[in-house]
């Protein structure tokens, strides 16, 4: 099993990553952090085979992390899960042999994707060590062991929807037992407004949540939505 630390400030969303991760075959949870210190503290004790890492945590960030642990000599392997899509941030994310670079939102089969082929490389590095010494041939192997085909968008979902932000959505209505608004969900979630109300229009059409308005004195009404029980 390839045990897996999973590294998010948002409580909720280190929740969602780690059931996708236990998805995957051959794949275990065996951690989750929330802060870098938390997250640095758990490398340390040597347990964890990959870092499932955000680049925007409460006292470091993802990237300064990584740079602290190679700085101290551990070479545990990291992708990078993140809402940080900067060139430059990815660029640095590379220089410090970030394995992935995965930008939220994303799918399942995105992860997955990535995950597979992280534990292709574990495969072909453990043929290919045995024999000591490679040619160009098992090189490339190696390198090619990292390569993903692009993965679709989930099914019932519409392009620029993922998984986890619909669950994100779902789960925040379905435990605030009134109609939220747009602005109300992106508050709690962290998502902008137009997100959040995408989002939003599309689970109301998908018969996942009703809408309703509520009149104020002025002005449009309200689109405020609730949680509809299956």
């Amino acid at each position: 099993m390839i045990d897996v630390l999973v590294v998010d400030d948002d409580f909720r969303v280190a929740e969602i990553n780690a059931k996708y991760v236990g998805k995957v075959p051959g794949f275990r949870v065996t951690a989750r952090a929330h802060n870098a210190a938390q997250a640095l503290a758990t490398v340390e004790r040597g347990t964890v085979d990959l870092v499932l890492l955000d680049h925007y945590l409460p006292d470091r960030t993802g990237l300064d992390l990584v740079h602290r642990m190679r700085e101290q000599g551990h070479g545990t392997d990291v992708i990078m899960i993140t809402a940080a899509s900067e060139v430059t941030t990815v660029q640095q994310a590379m220089r410090l042999g970030a394995l992935h670079y995965l930008v939220k939102p994303f799918t399942f089969a995105a992860l997955r994707a990535r995950l597979e082929s992280y534990a292709a490389l574990r495969r072909t590095v453990d043929r290919v060590g045995g024999r000591g010494l490679t040619g160009q041939e098992q090189v490339d192997r190696i390198f090619g062991a990292l390569r993903t085909a692009p993965a679709p968008s989930a099914p019932g979902l519409p392009s620029g929807h993922s998984e986890p932000t619909t669950d994100l959505i779902c789960g925040i209505l379905h435990r605030a037992g009134q109609p939220l608004s747009a602005h109300e969900v992106a508050a709690r979630t962290g998502l902008s407004r137009s997100t959040a109300q995408r989002y939003l229009r599309h689970l109301e059409q998908a018969g996942r949540l009703r809408l309703s308005l509520k009149y104020g004195d002025t002005g449009r009404p309200e689109h405020r939505y609730a949680w509809v029980a299956p």
